[in-house]
């Protein structure tokens, strides 16, 4: 008799593991695509994916993107985030910890897990939220497998990552929100940011 466990889809944020070999490389789950014009994002309740809301306005993301299971972006994030920045008062923002997947492939749909490999990211602060973001080549992939830092990715894309993010929660008729960069860095830094947010899991959810 099967486990009553298989008969249930996992929660993609508590019942995926995000690898035994992270944060080298790690699981990834899709939330939405590059040809989306809603914004898709998991119900932290029961896992399923809603339609958060749509695409107002002229921005679409630039690689896949959605977020790394079982981690959290909390204290330890938020305190390396006010190491690097010199920033007091900065907090988490309650979230698994985001990823940009970097591949040459269409992927026609979200909703899906793949395997990742963290090259770098975007040091993004939200008011007095730390909300990075980590930027990762899809395994294996024919054009970005290659590469093993940020610093090897095009500028002109990095760009269009930084642009989407300090923009897509813009409208011309309200007053901008607070949204900064204020780094982009590379591997071994990003491997400390998913090791941390790994750590701030365990510690609110951890068993």
């Amino acid at each position: 008799m099967k486990s009553l466990d298989l008969r249930f889809r996992a929660h993609p944020w508590h019942g995926v593991p995000l690898g035994p070999e992270a944060p080298r490389i790690v699981t990834a789950y899709i939330e939405i695509t590059q040809t989306d014009t809603v914004k898709y994002e998991v119900d932290k309740d029961t896992g399923l994916l809603r339609l958060d809301r749509p695409q107002q306005y002229s921005n679409v993301c630039p690689s896949p993107y959605g977020f790394l299971p079982q981690t959290l972006c909390a204290e330890r994030v938020a305190e390396l985030c006010a190491q690097r920045t010199g920033r007091q008062g900065i907090v988490g923002d309650g979230d698994p910890m985001d990823v940009c997947v970097l591949t040459e492939k269409e992927i026609s749909h979200s909703d899906l897990l793949l395997t990742a490999i963290p090259i770098g990211g975007l040091r993004m602060i939200d008011g007095a939220e730390a909300d990075d973001k980590i930027l990762a080549v899809l395994q294996d992939d024919a054009v970005y497998g290659r590469l093993h830092d940020v610093s090897q990715i095009p500028d002109s894309l990095v760009d269009r990552l930084r642009h989407y993010f300090l923009t897509y929660k813009q409208a011309p008729d309200r007053a901008a929100r607070v949204v900064e960069i204020t780094h982009v860095y590379g591997r071994d830094e990003a491997r400390e940011v998913i090791q941390r947010s790994a750590e701030d899991y365990q510690r609110h959810f951890g068993g």
